[in-house]
């Protein structure tokens, strides 16, 4: 089965601490590897967990607060020294091309390797990135500045077909493409054996990452029944109403939403720098939504079925 793993890189909310780096997530969808949000040392973060930049051929840049993409220059400017040549795909707010281009400007760096820019629309459920394997769209989320999420999902899987399935029926090769198509497989005895007696079907995975945001249960739609979403909780629930100060959202406002999309697991986030201690956190959220787990640097989750 195709590989769907999300490593965590960063974290922390703002600032960073001692032990928590600004937000970047690695998502690994068959073998497409996607960079989602650049906080400041998410180049050494990925160097601390052995993955190479240059499998990185797609970065999304949620929205234009320091913490998600300070980190971003600096990987480009790496990818630039150790020779990258293939392009690079850059999903963010319009104004991040500018932003790029001026410091290239003035360094006079002219990078080896060709970025293709993708400017959010700010357009709930927009497709911005399919192919063979993948499909990305936007969630729109309500912050301080102009703000996307991204729901990545699978296309649909072939079913599988075990070979002891195969060894008791003596199913010839040419006909296994067929049934995990959908056909049903008739014996040399004449016996029909029906399609769901001979595979095992899978439905398409899906992760929902939402970056920053005040509760707004205007995503529901979007992110309904997903096998994971990621929800910001940058603070605790007694903290409600710096959470709506700063637009962003509290444990239990995460759990809720959690619930309400009817989501398979919950990973909470993007942690204010005052909590030097996470459980507190993580136990608030379960109070609500029971299967929820901590965004921890270096952990790495497997999307089930």
């Amino acid at each position: 089965m195709q590989n769907f793993e999300l490593t965590i890189l960063g974290c922390s909310s703002a600032t960073p601490t001692s032990s928590r780096n600004p937000t970047a997530q690695l998502l690994n969808i068959a073998e497409r590897f996607f960079l989602i949000d650049c906080g400041e040392a998410t180049q050494i973060q990925l160097r601390k967990y052995k993955i190479k930049f240059q499998k990185i051929n797609h970065i999304f840049i949620s929205h234009l607060h320091g913490d998600h993409y300070f980190g971003l220059m600096g990987l480009l400017s790496s990818m630039h020294l150790l020779g990258r040549t293939n392009e690079l795909d850059l999903y963010c707010p319009p104004e991040l091309q500018e932003i790029i281009e001026l410091q290239l400007k003035h360094s006079q760096t002219y990078l080896k390797y060709k970025i293709i820019y993708h400017p959010h629309r700010y357009i709930d459920n927009d497709l911005i990135f399919e192919d063979k394997k993948v499909e990305v769209r936007t969630v729109l989320l309500n912050h301080r500045i102009p703000c996307c999420g991204f729901l990545f999902k699978e296309k649909p899987l072939l079913s599988n077909i075990s070979k002891d399935t195969i060894e008791d029926y003596q199913i010839p090769v040419e006909q296994i493409v067929a049934i995990k198509n959908g056909a049903d497989f008739t014996t040399k005895e004449g016996k029909l054996i029906p399609n769901a007696q001979l595979v095992t079907r899978f439905e398409p995975r899906s992760y929902a990452y939402c970056s920053d945001t005040c509760y707004d249960e205007r995503i529901l739609k979007t992110i309904q029944g997903v096998n994971l979403l990621y929800h910001e909780a940058t603070f605790m629930n007694d903290m409600l109403d710096r959470a709506k100060e700063t637009y962003h959202s509290t444990t239990i406002q995460a759990a809720t939403i959690a619930q309400k999309a009817q989501v398979r697991q919950l990973m909470i986030g993007h942690y204010s720098a005052r909590y030097k201690e996470l459980e507190p956190l993580l136990e608030e959220a379960k109070s609500v939504f029971e299967n929820t787990l901590l965004a921890e640097e270096g952990e790495s989750v497997n999307v089930a079925f």
